[in-house]
């Protein structure tokens, strides 16, 4: 679709009348999609959407924030932007906050760095934002937020698992460990360890805590536990530490870490999956390369971050609106997974 202008007239972006137009519907119905309405028919919500990007409708989010006296920028922290879970959830969270006509500004920081949050923190707070989306989910930062003295709302990635919850504190980790557990179970595998990643992050003990639960839940206890740091550096570093003769599976907080412990295992001699089977969680591209390619969980980040921009708009605009669906985890069992040795 190309819009001509009348010559010599400056080119200027489509407003929501010229979609309606093009649309064939009301500017009130293009307005109410973008603000995030569910209550529209589908084939109407296809016209307007095909409208939106035939004329590659941009919000005037100036113009917007000079009518409303209200910012339409949201400040995120974030961390580790080269790992695939944190990366996928900010594609995911920017993708859903330019559909609603914010735009992310984001600051990125070492979050077991004191200083660098506080600075991270300062930075945010001289700015004329809409309200804060924090991504990287430990102590520290929950610390520093709470005696920051915002005066936006502020939406926490963690609980992670809160995020994406479908009921009560049923989330993420609950369900993929539940898979993970009771898949090593139904291969007969009753002494299990788990390599967690560090303590001081909200999602780690989640993970633990729902492990142990899983563990329970078939009157088992964990063998071992031990502290990794989420790289394949602190899952070899574990490995070396675990009393590995009662167990014959190994759990791992994350892909990355699961790699160490592949790693570690081969030095010593512990045949995968034959001795003893290794579970990740996130799938990583690479997981499926992995020597033996590694049994994880499949988790839709993306969709996690479009549901915390999604509780941030609530508390912005008041929305009545149901969020997006939650996506529950895939087990991937790939080789690193075998029967338990007899």
């Amino acid at each position: 679709m190309t819009v001509v202008l009348p010559s010599g007239s400056p080119a200027r972006g489509a407003t929501i009348y010229d979609v309606a137009r093009v649309a064939g519907v009301s500017h009130q119905t293009v307005s109410r999609l973008l603000r995030g309405f569910e209550g529209i028919r589908p084939e109407t919500r296809e016209r307007v959407e095909r409208a939106l990007q035939e004329l590659n409708y941009r919000p005037n989010l100036t113009a917007r924030s000079l009518a409303t006296s209200r910012s339409h920028r949201i400040g995120a922290l974030v961390y580790e932007l080269l790992e695939v879970g944190p990366s996928k959830t900010i594609a995911g969270a920017s993708q859903a906050a330019r559909e609603a006509g914010y735009l992310l500004d984001i600051v990125s920081l070492d979050p077991s760095d004191d200083d660098e949050v506080s600075r991270a923190l300062e930075v945010l707070a001289r700015q004329d934002l809409a309200g804060v989306l924090a991504f990287a989910p430990v102590d520290l930062i929950a610390d520093r937020i709470e005696s920051a003295g915002f005066t936006v709302p502020v939406v926490l990635e963690a609980p992670a698992d809160d995020a994406v919850a479908t009921a009560g504190d049923v989330g993420v980790s609950d369900v993929g460990i539940d898979f993970v557990v009771d898949h090593l179970v139904q291969l007969g595998h009753r002494s299990m360890a788990h390599v967690s990643g560090p303590l001081d992050w909200w999602a780690s003990r989640h993970r633990r805590e729902a492990f142990e639960r899983a563990l329970d839940r078939h009157g088992l206890g964990p063998v071992a536990v031990a502290e990794g740091q989420w790289s394949a550096a602190s899952g070899y570093s574990a490995v070396e530490g675990l009393p590995l003769d009662d167990v014959t599976a190994i759990v791992a907080a994350n892909d990355q870490m699961a790699l160490g412990v592949l790693r570690a295992l081969a030095e010593r001699g512990i045949r995968v999956p034959d001795r003893m089977s290794v579970a990740g969680f996130d799938d990583v591209p690479e997981a499926a390369f992995y020597h033996p390619p590694l049994t994880t969980v499949r988790v839709d980040y993306e969709q996690q971050g479009r549901r915390l921009v999604h509780r941030l708009r609530t508390e912005l605009e008041g929305m009545a609106v149901p969020p997006p669906p939650f996506v529950e985890p895939v087990l991937l069992r790939r080789a690193s997974t075998g029967p338990a040795p007899r």
